[in-house]
């Protein structure tokens, strides 16, 4: 099967529409083709910098011009950052992600902190992740040097629908990014957030972006919103566990190289529900009681669903192209 970056909208459509059951089944063969199913990457998110954010977008308690919950807080300070991520280590994450509530990075003492965070993080043998808002191409080669080893910034929804959303940067800055992160071979980590009042056209709008792109993410994050009282968005309804699979078994289909993440709106899924997402191509989650500032199921909840499910956390820095001997038997169509 031939790894492809010229989806047409019309052929996603086609996928994401599918019957429920045929789509899980083709989704998880593919997945087996490029994936251990049995192995799951854990990561562990930690916000390093709270609240107080410049940006309007409609989804996040961490806008300064939102009221909620959310207690500005700044920047940590890289001893205790590195002793999360050591937490994290001995809970089983091989990926260690580093949040700032920041529009974008600026060259100043904090992002020399932030260099000092992926020094240490790398340095335990961990994949480090950060997630500082937009990027130029002089700061994601400081990134490099200093270790990073992947870059999330998520397109959140389609370009059609994203004006609806956040009106404080564009579309193509967000692009501009990722651009500016695989310039300085750092691996992206993009993908988005169902629930903000889309449609399913402005879902696949999102892979197709995602899916066109020169190189595929290497780790396609799907969240269902978590709505908070406050922001724009609190009264969003809960997404369904069947809009999470289309997402998570359409991605899987058309970028099947990618990690797909199971991510924000976890705490809410039952174990069976979760284990759906798995047959649908998931195969990374993150890890902990929050996701930055929103509920998360905790460390203990997870090791009983590994145990459960028999699953398995996946190495640090192992190489995602790996494809088995029988890929030719992949349908084409189902």
């Amino acid at each position: 099967m031939i790894i492809r970056n010229d989806w047409t909208r019309e052929e996603i459509t086609e996928i994401y529409n599918t019957s429920v059951m045929d789509l899980i089944y083709r989704a998880a063969t593919v997945h087996r083709a490029y994936h251990d199913p049995n192995e799951v990457q854990v990561c562990t998110l930690l916000s390093v910098k709270t609240g107080g954010c410049a940006e309007d977008c409609a989804y996040c308690p961490q806008a300064a011009r939102y009221h909620t919950d959310v207690k500005v807080e700044k920047l940590m300070e890289v001893e205790k950052v590195i002793d999360s991520a050591k937490r994290a280590k001995e809970s089983g994450s091989t990926r260690f992600c580093m949040g700032a509530a920041w529009r974008e990075v600026r060259d100043n003492r904090d992002f020399d902190k932030v260099l000092e965070m992926v020094k240490g993080v790398n340095n335990m043998g961990m994949e480090v992740c950060c997630t500082l808002g937009m990027l130029t191409e002089e700061q994601a080669e400081k990134l490099k040097d200093a270790g990073l080893y992947a870059y999330n910034h998520n397109l959140d929804t389609s370009e059609e629908h994203y004006e609806e959303i956040i009106s404080t940067r564009t579309y193509d800055d967000r692009l501009d990014t990722l651009k500016n992160v695989r310039k300085a071979k750092i691996s992206v980590c993009s993908g988005g957030i169902i629930g903000l009042g889309e449609r399913d056209e402005d879902r696949i709008g999102m892979l197709h972006t995602l899916s066109t792109l020169e190189e595929h993410p290497e780790s396609v994050p799907v969240n269902a919103l978590v709505p908070v009282k406050g922001t724009p968005l609190e009264n969003q309804p809960r997404v369904s566990i069947w809009e999470m699979i289309r997402m998570i078994a359409t991605a899987r289909i058309i970028m099947p190289t990618s990690m797909v993440r199971l991510s924000a709106g976890r705490e809410v899924m039952s174990l069976e529900e979760q284990a759906m997402c798995f047959m649908a191509g998931a195969n990374s989650i993150f890890a902990g009681e929050k996701l930055l500032t929103t509920p998360n199921p905790d460390i203990d909840q997870d090791k009983q669903m590994f145990q459960t499910l028999n699953l398995r956390p996946r190495a640090s820095f192992k190489d995602g192209q790996e494809t088995a001997v029988d890929i030719q038997k992949i349908p084409e169509q189902v």
